[in-house]
């Protein structure tokens, strides 16, 4: 294999594993070759709790993706194959992709891409897509958030609890209550410039009282959930006639707990909805890219001439930027629950 069709990115030995089976090698240079297809320089990539799963064997990736991980990234245009118009080579991008972006080039549809701002960090627009859209989509597609919604949110420090806040700020909810597992993390959120209304420690509190007081037993119109069995009573406590929720993860467990009734369901007609983002199709991605964009990218600092931090402008949070060379940490990072905003890998 020549120079030229090899590059460096993170892999797992054994194909997965613990932490400690990460580590920096040789893969095959994907190339642009087929309509529509765009190939990147990784910058900055992301990370996320499926980068756990997938690095334990927990998360298959979709039919025909890379085994490399990542899913979320920022850099340069290096090739674009036939038919692509809107990119060339040396623009400055950030995007999705269904897998690959722990490496030195990653292997997009040009549907994917954003054009990053001089104006935008390498470290925030790699922060901003995975997260973003996932919130995005749970708030407008998934759950129909409306002006005046009571919404709870929880894992509210998270990189898509933060969006979610912020996006149902600007969605002129109500009442926005938000969990996090502990004092320093809701500080956190409370210091947002677009910040939650309410904020609960789930480990000291019991979230569904705290919703009946906070709302005067009306409960909340919109939910949207990583945990599931743990919540899962206390969260169809928490809905309001008509409620809806959205289930983005299951941290807590995949199954029933015990004790879980479905009465309450069919008497206060609720709307419960299971999603994911990367299992998505392509053409189902880039409408909701192209949503994202009308709504809402242009709001975000960098990506707008509005000042930073104002209202109605989201902020982008990054708790620490990684050297590729320090995956091993940057992951130990995520599992032990240390981050309020989103974990950035650079690739050097």
């Amino acid at each position: 294999m020549s120079s030229e069709s090899v590059m460096k990115a993170v892999l797992v030995k054994d194909g997965k594993g613990p932490i400690e089976n990460l580590y920096i090698g040789d893969a095959p240079k994907p190339q642009a070759t087929l309509p529509g297809q765009v190939l990147v320089k990784v910058r900055m990539f992301g990370l996320n709790r499926m980068d756990i799963w997938q690095r334990e064997g927990k998360y298959p990736v979709p039919p025909g993706t890379t085994e490399i991980m990542g899913v979320e990234f920022s850099g340069l245009v290096a090739e674009v194959g036939p038919t692509v118009q809107d990119f060339h080579i040396g623009d400055e991008v950030f995007g999705l992709a269904y897998g690959g972006a722990y490496a030195e080039y990653v292997l997009v549809d040009v549907g994917m891409l954003l054009p990053k701002r001089s104006e935008l960090s390498w470290e925030h627009a790699a922060a901003i897509p995975e997260a973003w859209l996932t919130a995005y989509q749970a708030l407008v597609l998934n759950t129909n958030i409306r002006e005046g919604d009571d919404v709870l949110i929880h894992a509210g420090a998270s990189g898509v609890g933060i969006a979610a806040i912020q996006l149902a700020n600007f969605f002129k909810a109500n009442r926005i209550i938000s969990t996090a597992g502990s004092q320093e993390k809701l500080d956190f959120l409370k210091s947002m410039p677009l910040p939650p209304t309410d904020t609960v420690n789930y480990k000291t509190e019991d979230f569904s009282k705290r919703v009946a007081e906070i709302t005067g037993g009306k409960g909340v119109d919109v939910i949207v959930d990583f945990v599931g069995q743990d919540y899962w009573n206390k969260n169809i406590s928490s809905l309001a006639l008509d409620g809806r929720m959205v289930l983005l993860a299951t941290l807590g467990g995949g199954s029933m707990p015990q004790g879980a009734e479905i009465t309450p369901i069919l008497y206060k007609r609720l709307r419960i909805q299971g999603s994911t983002l990367r299992s998505r199709s392509q053409e189902y991605q880039n409408e909701l890219i192209n949503g994202f964009k009308r709504d809402a990218l242009n709001k975000i600092e960098g990506c707008s001439t509005g000042s930073q931090g104002e209202a109605g402008h989201f902020k982008i949070y990054v708790h620490k930027v990684f050297k590729w060379t320090e995956i091993q940490d940057a992951h130990r990072e995520m599992e032990q629950n240390k981050n309020s905003g989103k974990i950035v890998v650079e690739v050097a």
